[in-house]
């Protein structure tokens, strides 16, 4: 099946590209730019997969999400917490709406590369924090996408049950290099180790027997 990639440059969507490779035609790979934090050191990571890989990759810029919206996970917005992912500070990095947002652009652009599919990395671990990355939303979304496509889009969600040391582990078996993904929702220099994505990371990698490669700030 031809499918389009969403692409970030997180371990998540890496992955997701490189099942994607192993399991269907990808048409091609896109990242947002929407005024994150992060995307600086994100984009290039996505860039570079999709370089070695040979996959077309585009990236779409959204400033009026940095100008417009309110979350702390932007570059207009407020610090960002530490502490576990899963904990009640986390939704001040809620960006409103942002896949709903994204997953409209990608339904486009895929049914314009002649796609049939569309692959977002969506896992269990963000369901507590993030409405817009639960089960029930992405039904919905593949609704609309499947009837407002003459292609009948597809949206594929490969880790919707998996939580992310399973797709760290399915990223091993597939070699990704996780030396090249960010995760650090602050976006410094290297990862800090302390923000609820690097906690994340550091327990993913711990939890799936693997060898993290991530280079993390002094303190962490």
């Amino acid at each position: 099946m031809k499918t389009l990639v969403l692409l970030s440059g997180g371990m998540d969507s890496v992955t997701a590209l490189h099942w994607a490779r192993a399991e269907h035609e990808v048409v091609g790979a896109v990242s947002f730019d929407y005024g994150a934090k992060h995307n600086h050191r994100e984009i290039p990571l996505a860039a570079w997969h999709c370089a070695q890989n040979g996959v077309k990759h585009d990236i779409i810029g959204l400033d009026f999400v940095n100008r417009l919206f309110a979350s702390d996970l932007l570059k207009s917005g407020g610090e960002i917490p530490d502490g576990h992912y899963a904990h009640e500070t986390m939704k001040q990095t809620v960006v409103p709406f942002r896949n709903g947002i994204m997953l409209a652009i990608a339904c486009g652009l895929a049914e314009s590369r002649e796609a049939e599919s569309l692959v977002i990395a969506a896992h269990a671990g963000d369901h507590a924090i993030y409405p817009d990355c639960r089960e029930s939303f992405m039904q919905s979304m593949a609704a609309a996408m499947c009837e407002g496509t003459y292609a009948r889009i597809e949206l594929l969600r490969p880790f919707i049950h998996l939580d992310k040391a399973g797709i760290a582990k399915l990223g091993a078996s597939l070699n990704v290099d996780y030396g090249k993904t960010w995760s650090c929702y602050k976006g410094g220099d290297l990862h800090c180790g302390k923000c609820g994505t690097c906690v994340e990371r550091i327990e993913a990698f711990a939890l799936a027997g693997l060898d993290d490669p991530t280079i993390y700030g002094a303190g962490a």
